[in-house]
Parts: structure tokens; C-alpha cells; sequence
């Protein structure tokens, strides 16, 4: 059974809003009190959780609460939540480079992160001389930093300019040498916050790469990234935060599958509608694929059924639909032949075939025409739903540009 190399109990971080420590001195002085007589910090019990949608009472905010749990040696934690969840947070208190607040964290191993773009890194410093401060950071010696000083120098690709202070380089330059160093300097625990937010496509495909095999070395990496795809490809177990505490931990299919739920509200994958016109009722519009509520696999067909009903005759119905991008932009509208419509009940089903859509929000208008000219329904926005990427081939992981990416067009070559 391998054992825990990472093990956080009860941990939280708290801060105060505008100001350092408690923001007065009497009231620094009365927590140092409270400290040296062995008794509780009395501003701990007061805060309020990271939620930044709504306006706090208190100038105190727990960042991260009540944080409880255990890494393996060898395991490949992802840690997914939205902006100011608190998985930073964890990350720089797990990378000492802050303190908690409250609880503890056990460490067994070195630790190389890449938190954010210039981590660790003195701009004043060329990249060489950052190369060998990070390793003595790292208690390396300097002939095994050497050892392995080619090896990053050609992962990173800046070969050219090694010998130039880091302050001159881009951001992309940067996070490629830093993240060279971090996965070269042999780690037992390799910490990664966002590498895929900066960099191009040959950078985010060398990065997974590396994660993956040093991961096959039974070393332990911890990744943090708003890329399902990216997160479901490379790490086995996973931790949803949410306004800094911890809302799931388990498999890593099961945690993202319970944040993509849970946490887009706007989505979801049916709609009760109701409405009367004429004597034309729509009733419904149910979305059914084998994603999560409300999300869909674009690798697989997506279903939409419309049930409506009518108490009147018709000599002519077409029922339209209308695919927006969530700033409002038409992609692309289908429609049902037109055809007579007698009176009871009946459903509509149209399939978007497989491999159409791309990992995008959409919103769906429904239109019910009669006669070819008169809108009985014109609905907006009735129903929003999100394309969601499983699996791919190859190790470039990034997002696929376009509103949609249809993979049924023939290519050869003549």
C-alpha cells in the first residue's frame, strides 16, 4: 500500500480585508496575547466564506475551511473549482510559501511548483543563474543541477536566450523555463497551478507529457487547471472546492462529473415551457445524451425532443430551432419539414449528429411557424447547454478553436 506523502488536517487560511494582520494594533497585540496564554485566536471565530458573488458583513474571509485530506505517493491529484475557490490558496500554503491560518499539513518529499508565471524566478537573474537557484532552493547540488541543466534547456526552448535576465523575457518564455526547472530538479511532489493558461499548443503537449511520465516515476503531482479534459486525462483522484472548502473528493471522473452539475446552474437539459397559442401548446424541450445534466459528450448524438399538442387543426407547422452562442450570436438553425398538423399530441425529435458542436456554452430559441408565415412560439433562450469533451487522441489537450468542429469533412491527398 503506497504511502500518504501529503497529508492537510483541518486546514484553513484567513484573511482580513485591506490590511495586514488585524488591521489595529491593540488588536494585533490582544491576538498575540491570546497566543503566548496558550487560548484560541480570538478572530477566528469570525469570517465569512470566500463567496465573491454576493456582499459580505465582515472583513475577515476564510480563503480555505475545515481543508481535510490525504495524498499518496505516486497518485495525480487534480484540483478543480472556479476562480477564488481557494485552490491557490492550497497550493501556496502546500508550497510554503504562505502560512495557514488554522491546522496543520504534513510534507514527505521535496516539492517543485510552478504557482504562478515568475514563481521563484529573480528577474534580475539570467535564466541560467535562476536555473541554479532553484535547485540549491531545492537542496541540489550543483553537480546535479548540472546533471541535468541540457535536459531543461531543451524542454524549455530558449537556448538563446539562457544567458539574458529573466525580467526580458515574455510571459510564454517564462512559464516554459520555470515549469523546465520545476519537472527537471527531480521532485517527489510536483505542484502545477494553470501551466496550460500561457503557452501554445507544442508547449501545453510537452507539459502533459512530462506530467504524465513523471508521474509513471511513482512520484506524486498535484494539478490544478480549469481544463476537464486536460484534468480527466492526467489525474486519477480529485478535489472540487468551492468558496474554500472542499465540496467533493474521490475518483477524478466522479468529481468533475459532480462540479459540472453542480456548479453550472444556467445549464441544464430539460425545460418545462407550457405555453398556448391558438390552440398550439408547447410543452416541453428534453435534451438526452450520456453527459451530465445539462452538459453533453459532442462526441456522441445529441437528442432534442419537443413535445407539443394542438386542439385545432393546422394545414402547415415547421418547428424551428435556433443555436446562440451565449453572447447572443446565431451559429447555425435547423427546422422540421412542414407538414400538417392534426389535433392531439405528438413530440418532434431532432439529432445533431455526433462530432458537430464544439466544447461551448449554447443557448436554444424555439420557433413554431404556421402557414409559413405566422410564429405561434418564438422563445429565447429557453434552454442552455454545454459541449463537453471526454476523451482525445494524441497529447495536445487544449481547447479546439471555433463555435462548432464538424470532423465529418473528407480530406485526401491527390
Amino acid at each position: 500500500m503506497s504511502k500518504a506523502v501529503i497529508e492537510v488536517n483541518n486546514l484553513g487560511k484567513q484573511y482580513r480585508l485591506g490590511a495586514v494582520g488585524t488591521g489595529s494594533m491593540s488588536d494585533d497585540l490582544k491576538r498575540f496575547l491570546y497566543k503566548i496564554r496558550g487560548k484560541e485566536d480570538p478572530f477566528l471565530k469570525v469570517g465569512e466564506e470566500n463567496d465573491r458573488s454576493k456582499k459580505g458583513n465582515s472583513d475577515y474571509v476564510w480563503a480555505l475551511q475545515n481543508i481535510n485530506f490525504k495524498v499518496n505517493q505516486g497518485d495525480v491529484l487534480g484540483i478543480v473549482g472556479k476562480n477564488g475557490a481557494g485552490k491557490s490558496t492550497l497550493l501556496k500554503i502546500l508550497s510554503r510559501t504562505t502560512l495557514p491560518t488554522v491546522g496543520e499539513y504534513k510534507i514527505r518529499g521535496r516539492i517543485a511548483s510552478l504557482l504562478e508565471v515568475g514563481t521563484g524566478f529573480h528577474p534580475d537573474l539570467s535564466g541560467r543563474e535562476n536555473i541554479f537557484l532553484n535547485g540549491a532552493i531545492l537542496g541540489m547540488t550543483k553537480a546535479e543541477i548540472k546533471k541535468q541543466f541540457d535536459a531543461i534547456i531543451d524542454f524549455s526552448g530558449v537556448e538563446r536566450y539562457i544567458d539574458t535576465p529573466v525580467k526580458r523575457y515574455s510571459s510564454g518564455m517564462y512559464v516554459r523555463l520555470a515549469f523546465a526547472v520545476a519537472a527537471h530538479l527531480d521532485p517527489e511532489i510536483l505542484i502545477v497551478d494553470e501551466v496550460l493558461a500561457v503557452g501554445d499548443a507544442e508547449f501545453q503537449k510537452k507539459c502533459l507529457g512530462k506530467m504524465k511520465d513523471v508521474s509513471g516515476q511513482g512520484r506524486t503531482v498535484l494539478f490544478v487547471s480549469h481544463n476537464m479534459l486536460a484534468v480527466k486525462s492526467l489525474c486519477t483522484t480529485g478535489i472540487w472546492l468551492n468558496n474554500g472548502t472542499v465540496q467533493s473528493i474521490g475518483k477524478i471522473d466522479s468529481v468533475i462529473d459532480t462540479y459540472l452539475s453542480m456548479t453550472n446552474q444556467l445549464v441544464k437539459s430539460n425545460a418545462l415551457i407550457n405555453k398556448e397559442n391558438k390552440g398550439f401548446t408547447l410543452h416541453s424541450i428534453v435534451i438526452s445524451n450520456n453527459g451530465v445534466d445539462g452538459n453533453f459528450n459532442i462526441e456522441n448524438d445529441l437528442v432534442i425532443e419537443i413535445e407539443v399538442s394542438s386542439n385545432t387543426n393546422f394545414m402547415a407547422i415547421n418547428i424551428n430551432l435556433f443555436f446562440n452562442t451565449i453572447e447572443g450570436n446565431m451559429i447555425f438553425a435547423t427546422c422540421s419539414p412542414t407538414e400538417e398538423f392534426k389535433t392531439g399530441k405528438t413530440t418532434y425529435q431532432c439529432t445533431i449528429p455526433a462530432n458537430t458542436l464544439n466544447d461551448n456554452v449554447y443557448n436554444l430559441d424555439v420557433m413554431v411557424v404556421s402557414d409559413g408565415e405566422e410564429a405561434l412560439h418564438d422563445l429565447k433562450e429557453i434552454i442552455a447547454i454545454e459541449g463537453i469533451e471526454e476523451k482525445r487522441e494524441g497529447t495536445w489537450l487544449g481547447k479546439y478553436p471555433g463555435l462548432i468542429r464538424p470532423t465529418y469533412y473528407k480530406w485526401i491527398k491527390k
